[in-house]
């Protein structure tokens, strides 16, 4: 029998007319991309929304202390409650977290390991591993996740190897972790109940936390599912068959990767190669010999080259039946799906990438996506002075900041969450196109591509903080496209940013993106002619919300018109949709 392993508030761009700062020279990060001008334009202040609804950390404690309350088991040791799927009709299954056969780890050794608690006051109460992906993500699984509220009933401890423990005052003593609570959830919409297929979700934090992120596989990773390479797998899932105590400690197990046809062999069709993975030795029929998942692991990662290649999904009833598997969602099969999860942010805080549109005179709106077409405008204020706008979670603090470039050539960060304004730096005018693609290099944080009016194109790494690393040069040639090039996010369902660009004949080309900073896009393929219909575009990422990037065009008449992403390299748009007329008002979208 098998059985799975165990809003806030948002702030926003103000929406009256914003004043001006000045930006003191020495809080600018400065990279000279060309000699300095004379004076400083000050770009506008934005005022977010006030931020609320996000619970307190003595709510979440209490939230903590109930999971801890509510699933008081067999043993005074016992911490967790696996969840039930929603619609299986089952009933709430005792379980404890720990990994069979494992070792004693520390958090210095995972401090991406992260412990999902849920309390919900009508009766489910549970635990959850999960891996800290990026300052404000949590990958883990979708049964952990689907037809739960976590906004509502959850929080996260991260920071510690320790579990909770019950205070004498009904409290929960963390262990030095810090809760965090939860805004949002997203579990893959193709997740399947019956047989865990699927099995991935991700979680946003209300709060960045300061736990280093594990970065998660690539689409086109195989080495780490060739058959017989070593895996460690985190948890705090059950120690024995027969128990359901638990160590106070986090686990690790080294487990070796399973050809998909020795696991299909165990498991049938309950098993779908291409979706899982299977690992370990396979079970002796007890505790003794048997290296494995159990439950109350679920959610947590199975790590191969310093990234995470599976999500814990599920196994067998006590986890040591003779001859079986720990079977992991396989992350290098969803990471088209993930990783636009990880970079969502977005100025309407509901998932789906808005249009940010600004006429000649500085009068700038937004354009909130309805996943068909975009809500009534919104003023965003004054933007007078300014002749680029690029959205982007650029500091990584979930929410979404601006790129801006005044009309003298001085770029700057717009901090969406405090509305500080950073100067990047002077002499950006000497580039024909700046784009906002996502992460280039690999390292999860945001990077911009600039191109110059001699044709050349360059990566500048994005840090984290709101500013740009030292520039790597891609190559020369780029001056083809007269500065027409466009792209944020997946546009080929490989999980990396690519890019589009038109050339002067109006044939559009795909960039697709490769993972390096200084050769971060493989040779262009043709995606087809006729595009000179188009006088502006737009590439803010996936509109519709469905994980794929999507791109808006107006045409000579003012008609917007979306392009529908659809995954695939070889046709990256479906056919046109309109989204109405009247676009011609506007100089300028972001």
């Amino acid at each position: 029998m098998f059985s799975a392993h165990e809003g806030r508030g948002r702030r926003r761009f103000g929406r009256t007319a914003v004043s001006v700062v000045a930006v003191a020279a020495g809080a600018a990060s400065l990279f000279l991309a060309a000699p300095a001008q004379a004076g400083t334009p000050q770009p506008p202040v934005l005022h977010p929304a006030a931020h609320s609804g996000a619970p307190s950390g003595a709510e979440l404690r209490a939230r903590v202390a109930g999971a801890l309350a509510a699933d008081s088991g067999p043993s005074s040791t016992t911490r967790s409650a696996e969840p039930t799927p929603p619609g299986t009709g089952g009933t709430t299954h005792k379980v404890t977290p720990q990994i069979i056969g494992g070792t004693t780890t520390t958090i210095s050794s995972a401090p991406w390991m992260a412990q999902l608690w849920y309390d919900d006051p009508s009766g489910d109460s549970f635990f959850c591993g999960g891996t800290v992906v990026s300052p404000s993500k949590i990958l883990t699984a979708a049964h952990c996740v689907a037809g739960y509220d976590w906004a509502a009933n959850g929080a996260i401890v991260t920071g510690t190897d320790q579990l909770p423990t019950s205070n004498a005052d009904g409290t929960a003593n963390l262990h030095g972790g810090t809760v965090t609570g939860v805004w949002r959830q997203w579990n893959n919409p193709s997740y399947n109940t019956p047989k865990f297929d699927n099995d991935v979700a991700v979680l946003t934090l209300d709060t960045p936390v300061t736990a280093k992120p594990l970065p998660i596989t690539t689409a086109g990773d195989s080495a780490s599912y060739v058959t017989g390479t070593n895996g460690t797998v985190y948890g705090w899932g059950r120690t024995s068959s027969g128990s359901q105590d638990i160590s106070q400690t986090l686990k690790k197990a080294t487990l070796p990767v399973v050809s998909n046809s020795a696991c299909s062999a165990v498991y049938g069709p309950t098993f779908v190669a291409g979706h899982m993975v299977c690992a370990g030795p396979p079970a002796s029929g007890t505790d003794a010999g048997t290296t494995a998942t159990c439950n109350g692991d679920s959610g947590g990662p199975l790590v191969i080259g310093g990234k995470i290649v599976g999500v814990v999904s599920w196994g067998v009833e006590d986890c040591v039946e003779q001859g079986t598997y720990s079977v992991f969602s396989r992350v290098g099969a969803y990471v088209g799906a993930i990783n636009p999860r990880l970079d969502d942010a977005n100025l309407s805080l509901d998932s789906r990438a808005d249009l940010m549109a600004v006429t000649s005179g500085g009068a700038a709106y937004e354009y909130d996506s309805t996943g068909s077409a975009f809500a009534p405008k919104a003023a965003m204020g004054d933007f007078s002075g300014l002749n680029l706008f690029r959205q982007t979670d650029f500091n990584r603090d979930d929410y979404q900041d601006l790129i801006v470039r005044t009309t003298s050539g001085q770029l700057y960060a717009l901090d969406g969450n405090t509305g500080d304004a950073v100067l990047i730096g002077p002499g950006w005018n000497s580039m024909a196109s700046i784009i906002a693609p996502g992460d280039i290099t690999g390292d999860g944080l945001p990077d911009v591509v600039a191109t110059d009016s001699s044709g050349n194109s360059w990566t500048y790494p994005g840090n984290g903080k709101g500013t740009l690393g030292s520039r790597i040069k891609i190559g020369g040639g780029w001056n083809t496209y007269n500065g027409q090039i466009y792209g944020k996010g997946d546009l080929t369902g490989d999980g990396r940013p690519d890019i589009i660009a038109r050339d002067s004949s109006g044939t559009l080309w795909l960039y697709k993106g490769t993972g390096s900073a200084s050769a971060p896009w493989a040779a262009r393929t043709k995606i087809g002619p006729g595009w000179n219909a188009y006088n502006a575009f737009a590439a803010v990422g996936d509109i519709t919300g469905d994980g794929k990037a999507d791109l808006v065009a107006r045409d000579s008449s003012g008609n917007l018109w979306l392009y529908k992403g659809t995954g695939s390299a070889s046709g990256p748009f479906a056919a046109k949709v309109k989204i109405g007329p009247g676009w011609n008002a506007y100089k300028y979208f972001g």
